[in-house]
């Protein structure tokens, strides 16, 4: 059994806890989340498999069970422990009995400001998690006794980064807020230039402080964002879909688009973007 992002609503929803970070952090974190399988393994004792597509930023993994193999693009990695995951391609995670697993899912990492990290040397693999985080806060992690816990560990800890370092490194503030500003408006017109102008930076440099802090092109985070964004209103809400509202100039651009984001090769005997399309041309034959 397959769930896939977007199209199994239900299971992220109901087979998940995600919970946002503490104020003050939501530039930096998306949401702290943790797998809830019990039920669901024993309905499928040979386990399952739930497949996302990409993303920006990217999650730390922390391993609250028995090992268990991530997918990305077409590596297969086996996971005895705790790992470091870009979200910028396709990814797939096999569950199975015995699994449990705990995550953060980060536009931003704060621990950037202790390390300096640049994050575009991080894009292509899953590494240890320890070359992030501390092991002592790592096993901490491990050792609390419910997801609650988990979440008061990590949002003192994140916050304490924030706090020792506030204002401390101008290019995470400054991508940020446009990450922030692009997702609250739908603004996916302005080019760099003209943000970079804003900030009155050049261009090359606001590529590299998003390079720096996502991983990703100041381009390919921008439009991961906003295929992300139309695919997520496509598929919950069809009828009141409007591809210009994402910036697609017509209906061909944002198809073009929506098939090179749901490629996925390991999405056996299913064609995402046609099921896309399919509700799409539905809502315009009851127009």
């Amino acid at each position: 059994m397959q769930h896939i992002e977007f199209f199994d609503i239900d299971h992220f929803e109901n087979n998940y806890h995600r919970v946002k970070p503490a104020p003050g952090l939501e530039g930096f974190i998306d949401f702290f989340w943790e797998t809830k399988f019990d039920d669901l393994l024993k309905e499928n004792p040979k386990g399952f498999s739930d497949a996302l597509f990409p993303n920006i930023g990217y999650t730390y993994l922390i391993n609250l069970g028995t090992p268990f193999v991530m997918q990305v693009d077409d590596k297969k990695f086996s996971m005895k422990t705790d790992g470091f995951l870009p979200r910028n391609k396709s990814i797939e995670c096999y569950h199975r009995v015995g699994n449990k697993l705990f995550g953060i899912k980060f536009k931003i990492s704060p621990i950037i400001f202790k390390t300096k990290v640049n994050f575009a040397e991080y894009r292509e693999y899953i590494y240890p998690l320890s070359y992030l985080m501390e092991q002592a806060v790592i096993d901490k992690v491990k050792a609390a006794a419910s997801f609650d816990e988990r979440i008061n560990i990590l949002n003192q800890y994140f916050q304490s980064i924030t706090q020792t370092y506030s204002g401390s490194w101008e290019p995470i503030r400054i991508v940020s807020e446009i990450l922030q500003h692009c997702s609250s408006k739908n603004d996916f017109t302005t080019s760099i230039e003209d943000f970079a102008a804003q900030y009155k930076i050049a261009s090359r440099t606001l590529h590299r402080y998003f390079e720096t802090t996502t991983s990703l092109s100041s381009k390919k985070a921008l439009q991961v964002l906003r295929i992300r964004k139309a695919v997520e209103q496509l598929a919950d809400s069809p009828k009141e879909f409007n591809y210009e509202k994402y910036g697609y100039y017509d209906y061909s651009h944002f198809c073009k688009h929506l098939k090179q984001f749901l490629r996925k090769d390991t999405i056996e005997g299913l064609k995402p973007h046609l099921q896309l399309l399919q509700k799409m041309n539905q809502k315009n034959i009851s127009h």
